[in-house]
């Protein structure tokens, strides 16, 4: 059939008030950008003329600020899940003027397929390529495409000519099935391909295709610093011990990485150390530093959900696709992030913490325990079923003025149970195999900054004697000093005995 081109305000004016819309991409990376500024500047017309106009969003991670930033700015946002990295939509969510639910990304597919969020009513897809029989051919990140475009009432295609046609081919796209009796995953390696490399759907379903020329809105990172270096040093030295202990086979094993300079900080560490041998990828986001060293033939294969690199980057494996081509592969998040392939093939799961306590409970989501900052986003997929699951941080923030490392956590996301190793540029905490006090022990020891060390060791002191010791008048004192004082080093912890 032949499709119908419109511009993206028509494509806009397709959605209605109070629709559930379901986005593609994974990060910038393949998410929508031309008709989701479009529906953001339909919605502020419709306000200033008194009418209502607010939608639901699901995607499969972040977006780009044509998406999150320019709805949140127009107040078109009613509800969002499940995970985001907008400035002025967290500002939005902590000022309860957005309903965020923040869920695990790979649980987000079987959720929509479950009904759990609603029905969507349209998918914005992002697409290299669209053929006539209902075949789109994604672009650089993939998120919950699959699952949207098949629920979707309507869907409306973005043609974005800035992706070369050269991608098709590189995604492998499968969509789990529906508990009772669903078949396992049959990946026992990164490499392994298992789907179709597009999306087919009904063509009459497909209500207008866009055609664009834009690139992703690529986020820079800053350049590492002593921190984060120091933070990548201590990291990789974990791992090339743990394989000289025969812990980590020698031919060591597929990595997860979460997004950021530490995270960069820590694959550059990884790549320059000659210990470790060239390993591979099993991920849901791949940065520049993982190109480079794939480039370097530091890194044999990279699987993930998403190419979220800059513009340049992504150029470069464009212009260089029949390199690449071998040694990537774009997954949905569903599996990507799929716990049941992530304890198979024994991922080692490295990500950051926002802080982490004495006990080894770590809050990657929330400031002093409720405002938002991103979200859950694959952490928790990959850390509950890691071989082993690594959380690094610098020890302080805001100049000192925080320590990363505090008697509780003011809001828990990964447990103690699930929590393997804390590192932080002091130095390195191994909690496998430790009882609550020696965790507390190695934690203060190894990875609290010198300014805290002593005030957390007098916690200790404070603390009522159990399995776990605590003083719960006194567990979350340090965050209320630096509410109150804004410098946790004021600590005193005879304040909260009394």
């Amino acid at each position: 059939m032949s499709y119908n081109f419109i511009t993206a305000a028509e494509a806009a004016s397709l959605i209605k008030d109070g629709e559930i819309v379901g986005l593609s991409g994974f990060t910038p990376a393949g998410s929508p950008k031309a008709v989701t500024a479009e529906l953001a500047k339909l919605a502020r017309e419709r306000h200033e003329r008194g009418e209502h106009f607010q939608i639901g969003i699901i995607t499969g991670a972040s977006t780009g600020d044509s998406c999150d930033g320019e709805l949140t700015r127009a107040h078109a946002i009613k509800f969002r899940a499940p995970y985001t990295t907008n400035a002025d939509f967290r500002k939005a969510v902590n000022n309860g003027e957005i309903n965020y639910t923040d869920i695990h990304l790979s649980q987000v597919a079987q959720r929509l397929r479950s009904g759990f969020l609603g029905h969507v009513n349209t998918a914005i897809i992002e697409a290299c390529e669209l053929t006539e029989d209902g075949r789109i051919f994604l672009t650089a990140g993939i998120g919950i495409s699959p699952t949207v475009a098949r629920l979707a009432d309507k869907i409306i295609v973005e043609l974005n000519a800035a992706h070369s046609k050269s991608l098709i081919g590189m995604h492998d796209l499968y969509e789990m099935e529906r508990p009772p009796y669903r078949r396992p995953i049959p990946i026992v390696r990164p490499s392994d391909r298992i789907g179709l490399p597009y999306i087919q759907v009904d063509p009459s379903k497909i209500v207008g295709v866009v055609e664009v020329n834009m690139q992703d809105e690529a986020r820079g990172f800053h350049e590492a610093d002593p921190v984060t270096d120091k933070i990548g040093q201590n990291v990789a030295e974990f791992l090339a011990a743990d394989m000289r202990r025969g812990i980590i086979p020698s031919t060591f094993l597929p990595l997860q990485s979460g997004v950021g300079n530490i995270a960069n900080a820590v694959l550059s560490a990884l790549g320059k150390d000659p210990s470790i041998p060239p390993f591979e990828m099993y991920t849901e986001v791949i940065q520049n530093s993982v190109i480079k060293l794939v480039k370097e033939g530091r890194i044999k294969f990279g699987s993930t959900c998403s190419l979220s690199v800059t513009n340049d980057c992504l150029q470069d494996i464009y212009d260089n696709m029949d390199f690449f081509r071998h040694k990537l592969v774009l997954r949905p998040s569903e599996i990507s992030n799929c716990p049941e392939v992530v304890r198979r093939i024994g991922v080692i799961s490295m990500n950051t913490a926002i802080e982490a306590d004495i006990y080894g409970n770590v809050n990657s989501t929330h400031i002093c325990g409720t405002k938002m900052m991103n979200g859950i986003g694959g952490s928790g997929d990959f850390t509950r079923s890691a071989y082993i699951s690594i959380f690094s941080c610098p020890s302080t923030a805001k100049g000192g003025c925080i320590s990363s490392i505090v008697p509780m956590v003011s809001h828990l996301d990964h447990s103690e149970h699930s929590v393997n190793v804390i590192i932080t540029e002091q130095g390195i905490a191994d909690l496998r195999g430790k009882s609550p006090m020696e965790r507390a022990q190695a934690v203060i020891e190894n990875c609290a900054h010198p300014d805290y060390k002593q005030l957390l060791w007098d916690y200790l002191k404070i603390s009522t004697k159990g399995q776990t010791s605590h003083s719960l008048s006194a567990a979350l004192g340090m965050h209320q000093v630096f509410m109150k004082e804004g410098d946790m080093r004021l600590t005193n912890w005879a304040d909260f005995q009394r």
